[in-house]
């Protein structure tokens, strides 16, 4: 039996969830009611720069990271903010959104064009 392409994968979670355009997520971040996440690769970050203020969680720890009886959690992912989930171009993003809806979690979108829509569009970067 063939395996679904990571490609439909990404195209259905899409569908459900919600996504946020950079420019709304630079304004909410700013306002305090958003926490831009970065689950890209340490590598990903170190090459091309980060995004001021955002949370590192990088994916492979993520479901561990914001499930509260799990001991590698991080309090500071268990906000009321909007926690708003990037990679590099919005696929791992999506999936990872996914999966934290599919845990229970309800304030969680992912970053439109990922960080590469971000750095496109001249928004801060700390390199």
């Amino acid at each position: 039996m063939p395996i679904t392409p990571v490609k439909e994968l990404v195209r259905l979670a899409k569908e459900q969830i919600e996504t946020i355009p950079a420019q709304q997520a630079q304004d909410a971040a700013a306002a305090g009611t958003a926490l831009l996440v970065d689950i890209r690769d340490v590598r990903e970050l170190d090459r091309d720069g980060r995004i001021p203020d955002a949370f590192h969680a990088p994916r492979g720890m993520l479901e561990f990271w914001f499930d509260p009886e799990s001991p590698y959690h991080k309090p500071a992912l268990a906000t009321d903010k909007k926690l708003i989930l990037f990679c590099a171009s919005a696929w791992r993003s999506a999936l990872a959104v996914k999966a934290l809806q599919d845990m229970g979690m309800d304030n969680v979108a992912e970053l439109e064009g990922g960080f590469s829509a971000w750095r496109k569009a001249e928004h801060p970067i700390d390199v």
